[in-house]
């Protein structure tokens, strides 16, 4: 992901110079003291967590890149066009390519091909040996990772068109253009898979659902709404891609809400005022937030009640959270991964990396997580 809120619009150079309570606009201004992150506090570990593997792979650059699990094997890109296959178990790399061009995003996965996004909106598909099946033209730069079906690639691009492409042969299947806001922020948002539709967080607060067969509206839901008197102040993107646990969807949205909807047509079930540049991460029971402060909640999935807040982790530049047993992990920006308890919030266990921004949510493979960093290393995680 570009740094955090560089916009999107003929007028954003102009805002950003005008701006100063909205400091971190400004990717050049000098951090306020005032918002520095949390001193990590002291606490007895109670969750056994160890490192076991690493693999470097190139930096992301100013792009945002997430691993892809499938089955045994990981997934992973970096900014300067390489695409590796990781044996999960092992940290084994099974192989390594090129792409013709530097990446943008990246990765989506399935037992079949293995799709990343490159400069200029070019859209790579290769198989699970590393061999280019096909490359494709989408309408515009492409910032979050495809979404890879049994028989689609789709990708979300900036100009708010998702697009789906035939997986064995990279023609154009169907193509869905949606309106864009005057101001937007550069955000990787995402899209999540349900049965036989999309479910895509847009631009403006709105969460749609499209038929994965002509990618006609299944729904539209309004996560977040405008408010404020200035362009800035009604910027409302939305955050990470939706997560989806049985029939309730939820996501989250820069100066919006935390909200969950139902999956299969869009009503609204409950929402809190949150503003969150990460995306949500639900179970059975919760759903974890972070908001732009650093506080993680914990909310609970049927009726949104707050359950819990975390606030010992301020401006650490938190990523999407998971969900994994016991706990809820989160990587933040100084390449610390928290284990957080999932019933109150306590600090179980705390594991660094290479101490550049950890990326997305950790990936969960059996025991282990997968995450990777800004500065580029794949690290995986063993637990109890």
């Amino acid at each position: 992901m570009f740094p955090r809120g560089i916009l999107v619009s003929l007028f954003s150079i102009g805002l950003l110079s005008a701006c100063s309570s909205l400091s971190w606009l400004n990717p050049f201004a000098k951090e306020d003291p005032k918002t520095a992150p949390a001193v990590l506090q002291n606490f007895t570990t109670s969750m056994s967590v160890k490192n076991a593997w690493t693999v470097s792979l190139g930096s992301a650059g100013d792009y945002f890149f997430s691993p892809a699990v499938v089955g045994v094997d990981v997934y992973a890109a970096s900014a300067d066009g390489t695409v590796a296959k990781i044996n999960s178990s092992s940290g084994q790399v099974v192989w390594k390519i090129k792409a013709e061009l530097p990446l943008t995003a990246g990765v989506g996965a399935n037992a079949k091909a293995v799709a990343v996004a490159g400069q200029k909106g070019v859209l790579f598909a290769f198989d699970d040996l590393g061999k280019l099946r096909w490359k494709a033209q989408a309408s515009s730069e492409i910032l979050s990772a495809p979404a890879v079906t049994e028989s689609l690639v789709l990708v979300h691009s900036i100009d708010n068109r998702i697009t789906a492409f035939d997986l064995e042969t990279g023609a154009m299947k169907w193509a869905v253009e949606r309106p864009l806001p005057i101001l937007t922020l550069r955000m990787a948002t995402g899209i999540t898979i349900k049965d036989q539709m999309a479910i895509i967080s847009t631009p403006g607060g709105k969460l749609i659902a499209l038929a994965l067969q002509n990618g006609g509206l299944r729904w539209e839901a309004t996560a977040a709404e405008a408010k404020g008197a200035t362009e800035l102040e009604r910027i409302v993107d939305m955050s990470g891609a939706p997560a989806l646990v049985g029939n309730t969807t939820c996501a989250a949205s820069y100066q919006g809400r935390v909200a969950c909807f139902d999956a299969v047509n869009g009503t609204a079930k409950w929402a809190k005022n949150i503003s969150s540049e990460v995306g949500v991460a639900a179970d059975e029971r919760f759903a974890f937030a972070v908001d732009n402060t650093g506080g993680v909640f914990a909310y609970d999935i049927n009726g949104g009640a707050t359950v819990w807040k975390n606030d010992k982790l301020t401006n650490r530049g938190l990523a999407t959270p998971t969900s994994f047993g016991r706990a809820v992990v989160i990587g933040d920006r100084l390449g610390f991964l928290h284990f957080l308890s999932r019933e109150d919030g306590s600090f179980l266990a705390r594991m660094p990396t290479d101490g550049s921004k950890i990326m997305s949510a950790p990936a969960i493979v059996g025991n282990n997580l997968i995450v990777q960093t800004k500065s580029g290393v794949v690290v995986a995680f063993a637990t109890e």
